[in-house]
C-alpha cells in the first residue's frame, strides 16, 4: 500500500520558505499523497479547533500516515497521544521537530499547556516517534529533556545555531528530514 504523509506547520504557519512547505513540494513531486493543512487561526490557536482539524486530516488519509510535526503541532500531536484514539488515528510513525515549552512566554500558545506526557500515549498512537530540536529559545529547557526523557523517545539534537529549525536558522530545503519521510530512523543536518 501506498505511504501518505501529514505535515503539520506551528503557530503562526509555516511560509514558503520554511522546510515543511520544501517537503511538501518534495514529497509530492514524487507522487506521494501529502496533506499540509492551514490549520485554524493559526496566529490565535485553539487546542479544540486544532484537534479536530487533525481529527479529521488523519481521517482522510489512507492507512498509517508518516506525520511530521513542527513548533506547536508536537504540543498537539502530544494531546491527540493522550486522547483515546479513534478509528484512523493512528500513525506509521512521526517525528517532533522543535517542540516549545510554556516558559518560552508566547501567549497564545500557552492554551496548550501543560503537555500530557503519556508515554503509553504516545506509543500506541504511532509504530515509531523521535524529536529532532536544537538548543531552542522556545524550549529554553531542551526538548529532550522536557519531552524525550519523560516519554523515552529518541531525540536528535541538531548542531549549535539550528535554534527553532526554520528558516530563520537556515532551514528551507532540509534533505534529511526527505530521507526520514521514507526511511525513517535518526534525523540528521
Amino acid at each position: 500500500m501506498a505511504r501518505s504523509f501529514l505535515i503539520l506547520h506551528g503557530y503562526a504557519g509555516s511560509g514558503p520558505e520554511h522546510w515543511q512547505s520544501w517537503l511538501a513540494d518534495r514529497l509530492r513531486r514524487a507522487g506521494e499523497t501529502v496533506a499540509y493543512p492551514d490549520l485554524p487561526s493559526p496566529d490565535a490557536p485553539t487546542l479544540e479547533a486544532w484537534r479536530a482539524a487533525l481529527e479529521e486530516e488523519m481521517r482522510g488519509l489512507p492507512g498509517e500516515p508518516v506525520v511530521v510535526c513542527h513548533s506547536l503541532a508536537c504540543i498537539l500531536w502530544l494531546h491527540h497521544c493522550a486522547a483515546a484514539l479513534r478509528e484512523g488515528g493512528r500513525a506509521e510513525r512521526v517525528l517532533l521537530v522543535a517542540p516549545p515549552s510554556a516558559s518560552a512566554g508566547v501567549r497564545p500558545i500557552l492554551p496548550f499547556f501543560p503537555v500530557p506526557l503519556d508515554a503509553a500515549g504516545v506509543a500506541a498512537a504511532a509504530g515509531e516517534t523521535r524529536i529532532a530540536c536544537a538548543v531552542d529559545p522556545y524550549c529554553p529547557e531542551g526538548a529532550d529533556a522536557l519531552y524525550g526523557a519523560p516519554l523515552d523517545l529518541p531525540v536528535d539534537r541538531l548542531p549549535d545555531g539550528a535554534g527553532h529549525i526554520n528558516p530563520d536558522a537556515g532551514y528551507g530545503p532540509w534533505p534529511a528530514v526527505e530521507r526520514w519521510c521514507h526511511a525513517g530512523g535518526p534525523v540528521a543536518v
